[in-house]
C-alpha cells in the first residue's frame, strides 16, 4: 500500500497517549498475525515508528517475523481521519517464581517480572 499522505503508524502505550489526543476512534484488539499482515499491506517508508527503545521493537518485530525493516522515527502528536496505527501494548506483571539461570557469561539471571504484549488496531475517524 503506497500511502505517504497517511503512514501507518507504530504505538506503545507511552506514544499512544500523545496520538490520540482528541476525535473519534474505533479500536480493536487484533491476534499477532492479523498485525503482521497490516504491517505487511504497508510499504516500509509508508510506516512510521512512534517510539523510542529498541527493546520493543527488537522483541515484537522478531517475533512477527518482520525482519530488516528499520521504520523510521517520528514524534507525532495527532492522528489525522483515516489514519491507522497499531499500538503495542505492554503489559508488565511482577513473577511469582524468581528461577536463577546461568548466562552464557557464567553468570547468574534472575527472572524478576513477566512481560506480556497485545496489539491493538486503532484508525481515526474524525
Amino acid at each position: 500500500m503506497k500511502n505517504n499522505d497517511l503512514p501507518l503508524l507504530l504505538l506503545d502505550n507511552s506514544s499512544m497517549s500523545t496520538v490520540i489526543n482528541e476525535g473519534e476512534f474505533k479500536s480493536e484488539m487484533m491476534t499477532f498475525e492479523e498485525t503482521k499482515a497490516i504491517i505487511e499491506m504497508y510499504e516500509e517508508d509508508d510506516i512510521i515508528r512512534c517510539f523510542t527503545g529498541d527493546l520493543l521493537e527488537e522483541i515484537i518485530f522478531k517475533y512477527l517475523d518482520i525482519q530488516g525493516q528499520h521504520f523510521e522515527y517520528k514524534k507525532i502528536t495527532n492522528m489525522r481521519p483515516g489514519q491507522h496505527a497499531i499500538v503495542f501494548k505492554v503489559y508488565i506483571t511482577p513473577s511469582e517464581t524468581q528461577p536463577v539461570i546461568k548466562t552464557k557469561y557464567d553468570t547468574e539471571a534472575k527472572k524478576i517480572q513477566n512481560v506480556y504484549v497485545y496489539c491493538q488496531h486503532i484508525v481515526k475517524m474524525a
